[in-house]
């Protein structure tokens, strides 16, 4: 039988055209049985207060550029959302004393307008919130290279050539409302993808590349980063891909509770622990890869029980 259309945007997949069982099952997780869904390769774990949740996402930070050497460079590849723990990071490293010389940062993704990534000067700028809660925090004696610090542009090619030779130990990231990691949001319904979204092969081989956003993913940033402003947001972005995503040694996602919904969080949880990867639910093709980790606030965690406000 052919897929249901979507009820948010019928021209799109996402994760409404799945089969309504798994929405089912995934509405009727608690904490204690998303933690059950650990198995090899996927890990949960639960943090108690916010301030341990975000301390321990910036050592991720930390622990990687520690293992960095001039003969043998190691970086970690981050997200803009969250990004409370980023001046928890510069802090971090100027009381440890940890030169950062050897080590690298990639930027997750970056908005696209006019044919180009925008400017730092934009409003919503990844690279300079980047840049102005972490980078610019950090002794001068301390600090990374310019050229060390890689945001994607419009074009990929030199992004792309700085995973070459370069470790990734582990690829961050928050999970959106259409649940991506990044920007990578489901595809349009169309052509070739009219009727099944692309297989995790094609999805596989997606590389760093300019795309247009789901509306959803409008909505959420607009709601999260411009007071609900939604014509304030670019309607494509620049993202990391999944050829990139494989490169790192581990892929960990943050879920504060505050970018996607209590649904949501389960939902991606059920798909990858359970090994059901479906581009139409970006973040599920993560059930293929070897070393997923996925953190939850506890008191974010939510209730999908009908509550009438």
């Amino acid at each position: 039988m052919p897929r249901p259309l979507s009820k948010i945007a019928p021209g799109w997949w996402d994760y409404t055209t799945l089969d309504p069982e798994i929405l089912r099952d995934a509405a009727r997780l608690t904490l204690d049985d998303v933690v059950k869904l650990s198995r090899p390769g996927f890990q949960v774990k639960v943090y108690d207060t916010l301030e341990d949740f975000y301390l321990a996402e910036a050592l991720e930070y930390i622990n990687a550029w520690k293992q960095s050497t001039d003969d043998n460079p190691v970086g970690i590849c981050g997200p803009i959302g969250p990004t409370e723990q980023l001046p928890l990071v510069a802090r971090l490293v100027n009381d440890l004393g940890l030169p950062l010389k050897s080590a690298h940062f990639w930027g997750m993704d970056e908005w696209h307008m006019d044919g180009r990534e925008v400017s730092e000067e934009h409003p919503l700028s990844f690279a300079r919130t980047d840049r102005e809660m972490c980078f610019a925090r950090i002794r001068p004696e301390l600090a990374m290279p310019d050229a060390h610090l890689h945001f994607p542009k419009a074009d990929p090619t030199a992004y792309e050539k700085s995973w070459e030779g370069v470790r990734c130990a582990v690829m961050q990231g928050g999970q959106g409302e259409v649940k991506h990691w990044a920007f990578n949001d489901p595809f349009r319904r169309e052509g070739t993808h009219r009727d099944a979204p692309p297989s995790i092969g094609e999805w596989r081989k997606l590389g760093t590349r300019v795309v247009e956003l789901h509306p959803l993913t409008l909505i959420q940033n607009a709601r999260t980063s411009g007071g609900g402003n939604i014509p304030l947001v670019p309607t494509h972005a620049i993202t990391v891909g999944p050829a990139q995503t494989w490169k790192a040694e581990k892929v960990s996602i943050w879920h504060p509770g505050h970018h996607d919904n209590p649904f949501g969080i389960r939902l991606t949880a059920l798909m990858i622990g359970k090994r059901i990867p479906d581009s139409a639910v970006p973040m599920s093709t993560l059930a293929e890869h070897p070393n997923v980790q996925f953190n939850y606030y506890r008191g974010g965690f939510g209730t999908t029980e009908v509550e009438m406000h």
